[in-house]
């Protein structure tokens, strides 16, 4: 739930749309239309909370510069309205991991019994594997 709200709080006016010429093959119509996009974020520009901008600013991502602006590039698709809406599911994917905490894990002992479980498997397995010596002459 925690991404759901992170993602409510992404103002459309601080995300920064251009297009651009898309890579790659594709004939004439990829030299002369402009359908990629390439989306600037700044981190610590936005409205995020403050812990949240922190949170993104340790990410080890290479969509993220040491600047805190975030560069997405969406070229997939040959419309400019269908590659700018998957440029920004990418930016609140990447929001949205940001703000997802772990629970932190409690260390907990095993069991006397499922000890005692390990120790008797070990043994048996132990003797199986006694039995695949040589078989001598007798």
């Amino acid at each position: 739930m925690a991404g759901a709200k992170a993602d409510s709080q992404l103002r459309e006016d601080e995300v920064e749309i251009t297009a651009i010429r898309a890579q790659g093959a594709g004939g004439q119509n990829v030299n002369k239309v402009s359908n990629a996009v390439h989306l600037r974020f700044d981190i610590r520009a936005s409205s995020l909370p403050d812990d949240l901008k922190a949170r993104l600013l340790t990410f080890r991502d290479q969509r993220i510069s040491a600047e805190g602006i975030v560069v997405i590039k969406a070229q997939q698709f040959r419309s400019l309205e269908r590659n700018s809406f998957a440029a920004m599911e990418r930016l609140r994917e990447l929001i949205a991991d940001a703000a997802f905490i772990p629970l932190a894990r409690r260390a907990t002992k095993p069991t006397r019994n499922s000890q005692k479980r390990r120790v008797d498997a070990k043994t048996l397995r132990g003797k199986l594997k006694a039995l695949r010596g040589r078989v001598g002459d007798t």
